[in-house]
Parts: structure tokens; sequence; C-alpha cells
């Protein structure tokens, strides 16, 4: 069984969630907006997600990405989806919290 099978089960609804709220920030940030804070971080930017866990914005290049607590990083592929409840940046991976402590 393949892990989005193994996810969808019943069982694995917290883990599920937890992964999914792990791509999900408080407020509407804009690329522009998220490079801000990466120039003012001195080229890194943490942000707080919905789960409580904290994703690393760094640019390379004119490119935007995205560091898990693993460090796997993600590049935003499409800044900047404007929704009704926030804004969407879609990335080229996925993203998954560090391990309880």
């Amino acid at each position: 069984m393949g892990t989005v099978e193994t996810l969808v089960m019943k069982e694995n609804k917290a883990q599920l969630q937890s992964i999914l709220t792990y791509h999900v920030i408080a407020g509407k940030l804009t690329a522009k907006e998220i490079s801000k804070l990466i120039k003012k971080g001195k080229g890194k930017a943490a942000i707080k997600t919905v789960s409580g866990g904290t994703l690393t914005a760094f640019k390379k290049g004119k490119a935007i990405y995205i560091t898990d607590e693993n460090a796997n990083s993600a590049m935003v592929t499409i800044a900047d989806v404007m929704q009704s409840n926030g804004v969407i940046h879609v990335i080229d991976a996925v993203l998954l919290p560090g391990a309880k402590k």
C-alpha cells in the first residue's frame, strides 16, 4: 500500500491532518511579502505553520524555496494564486513536519 492510500485510512486521519495543516500559514503572504521577510532575515525567513511547525523560506536566484523541519526543500513553481480565504503558492514537493519530541 502506498503513502496516500495509508494516509487516507480512518486510523491515520490525525497524521494526514497534521501534514495538510503543515502546509498552511495564517495570513495572506504574497511572494513579494515572503521575499521581504527573507531579506529582513538576511537570507532566510522562519514561518510558523497552522500545525505549529516551522517552514524556512529562502531564495535561490529569483526562485523562492521552502524547507521543512527535515531539511527537505520545495521550490515555489506558481506564486500568488489569490483565493477568497488566502493565497496559494504551488510547490514542487511535499513538505513534512519534523518528528515529535
